[in-house]
């Protein structure tokens, strides 16, 4: 059974993982910029591979992240649908939110696919 708290929860957990999305994002254009810089002034070839190592790493992380969102909003839409469904007291605040908050995960999760 959904309560209000699951569903405080799941928004939490989406709003945080749209952050880390992004921080994730943030970091590959800065590693690619740093590996891009280190290759045009021939850097030490030991130095540039441990630089493309991190960049891979990072570039990796963004698919693991929208898979992780894309799961979380699932889990948010089926949580307020389960809340709105059953008789149990209302919090429009907590369900405004969560609307709010799955109406910005759409457009993340949208704007990766195309």
């Amino acid at each position: 059974m959904a309560t209000i708290r699951n569903l405080k929860i799941k928004t939490s957990t989406c709003k945080r993982i749209v952050k880390e999305l992004n921080s994730y994002e943030k970091e590959v254009e800065t590693e690619a910029a740093k590996t891009a810089e280190m290759k045009e002034r021939s850097a030490d070839p030991y130095d540039l591979k441990q630089q493309e190592n991190v960049l891979a790493e990072s570039r990796m992380m963004v698919p693991d992240c929208r898979k992780r969102l894309e799961a979380a909003l699932t889990d948010l839409k089926a949580t307020l649908a389960e809340i709105k469904e059953s008789n149990q007291e209302r919090a429009e605040v907590e369900e405004a939110e969560a609307e709010a908050v799955i109406t910005q995960v759409e457009t993340v999760v949208q704007t990766a696919e195309s």
